[in-house]
C-alpha cells in the first residue's frame, strides 16, 4: 500500500513538473552579450502553436522604435506589440524540445529558425536562434515572469 502511495506522488509530481514546463507565459528576454534585460515576451499557445509577443521594452529610448530593417510585413511595424516569435510546435520525438517555427531580431530584421527550450522546471527558457543547423546559432535565456 505504502509502494502505491509512493507511486502515485511520483506520478502527480512528474505532472505538475511537465505542466509547469510548457513555454507558454511571461518571459523577461536577457542580452545574451550584455547580460541586460530588453523585454517582456508573452508566449501563447493556440491550438497546439506557439507564438510570443513583445509586451514591454525596458529601453525608454526604444519605445517608439520601429522595425525598419524588417523585410517581411513586419517592416516598419512598431517593435512594442510585434508578434516575434511565430509556428513553433512541440517536438514528439525529443521531450521538452519545441521547435519548427522562427524568431525575428528586430534589432536586424533577420528572422532565425528557433528551438524553445524550457529548464530549471519551467523556470527558464533557452531560446535558440539559428540559420541552417542548429549548432550554426546563439542561446539567450529567458527568465519566466508568469
Amino acid at each position: 500500500m505504502k509502494a502505491l502511495w509512493l507511486g502515485a506522488a511520483f506520478m502527480l509530481t512528474c505532472g505538475v513538473a511537465l505542466a509547469q514546463a510548457v513555454p507558454s507565459g511571461l518571459w523577461k528576454t536577457v542580452d545574451d552579450q550584455t547580460k541586460q534585460e530588453k523585454s517582456l515576451v508573452r508566449v501563447s499557445e493556440q491550438g497546439g502553436v506557439l507564438s510570443g509577443k513583445i509586451e514591454k521594452i525596458f529601453d525608454p529610448s526604444k519605445q517608439e522604435a520601429r522595425c525598419e530593417a524588417c523585410s517581411d510585413e513586419r517592416k516598419n511595424q512598431p517593435v512594442l506589440g510585434m508578434t516575434i516569435i511565430r509556428n513553433v510546435k512541440k517536438n514528439a520525438a525529443q521531450e521538452g524540445l519545441w521547435d519548427g517555427g522562427d524568431i525575428l531580431d528586430p534589432n536586424n530584421g533577420k528572422v532565425y529558425k528557433v528551438l524553445l527550450r524550457p529548464v530549471d522546471g519551467g523556470k527558464k527558457l533557452e531560446v535558440r536562434g539559428y540559420v541552417g543547423m542548429p549548432v550554426l546559432g546563439r542561446t539567450q535565456t529567458w527568465i519566466r515572469v508568469e
